[in-house]
Order: C-alpha cells, then sequence, then structure tokens
C-alpha cells in the first residue's frame, strides 16, 4: 500500500508541475493574441488555469476536481498555447530568419 501511496504522490506532483507550467505560460503571452487566436481571452484561461493550480494543490488526484483542471490545462497546452505562439511570433530558435535559412544560417543554393 505505501507504493500506491508514493505513486499517487509522484502523479499529484506531475500534475501541480504541469499545471503550473500551463498557468506559467499564459502569464507571460500577450494579450492581444489570444483574441487575434479566437481562443477565448487571457483572463479567462489565467482563470481557469489558476483554480486548476489551486485544486491540485489543495484536492488529491482521487478526487473529480483535479481531473477537470488538468483537461483544462491539457486543452490550452494542446490547443490555445501553440495558436498564440503561432500568431505572437513565438519562441523558436529561428525567430527573426528567412524561409532560406538553414540550422546554421542562410542558405545561398552552393554560390
Amino acid at each position: 500500500m505505501q507504493g500506491f501511496g508514493t505513486l499517487m504522490s509522484l502523479l499529484n506532483l506531475a500534475l501541480m508541475l504541469f499545471t503550473g507550467f500551463a498557468f506559467f505560460d499564459a502569464v507571460i503571452r500577450r494579450e492581444d493574441a489570444f483574441r487575434a487566436a479566437d481562443k477565448q481571452t487571457k483572463p479567462m484561461w489565467l482563470i481557469f488555469l489558476g483554480l486548476s493550480f489551486l485544486v491540485s494543490l489543495i484536492f488529491p488526484l482521487l478526487s473529480f476536481l483535479p481531473i477537470i483542471g488538468l483537461i483544462a490545462s491539457i486543452v490550452y497546452v494542446v490547443d490555445v498555447r501553440p495558436a498564440v505562439r503561432a500568431i505572437s511570433g513565438g519562441g523558436g530558435p529561428r525567430r527573426g530568419g528567412s524561409s532560406s535559412d538553414g540550422p546554421y544560417g542562410p542558405y545561398n543554393g552552393g554560390r
């Protein structure tokens, strides 16, 4: 039975880290990118993800509330985050590069 308790503790920690990541990511994104991506508003996502994080801190994973918070966090990470990042120009190593840039700089076709 102690092994099950350890497993549940690790799952709770993973849930807290995941919902915390989703909340922090929503905090650093621009508000207008949410509207431009047609993904509700930033305050709405901050409320959902903040409540998800708080619920994961307070309630054990066997309750249904952390599962609802996990679903909200998954929706944010899988659907909303990529759309908002695409609009705000977010976060790749090739920021500011052209379409002909290779991994080590511009590709000039062997000229």
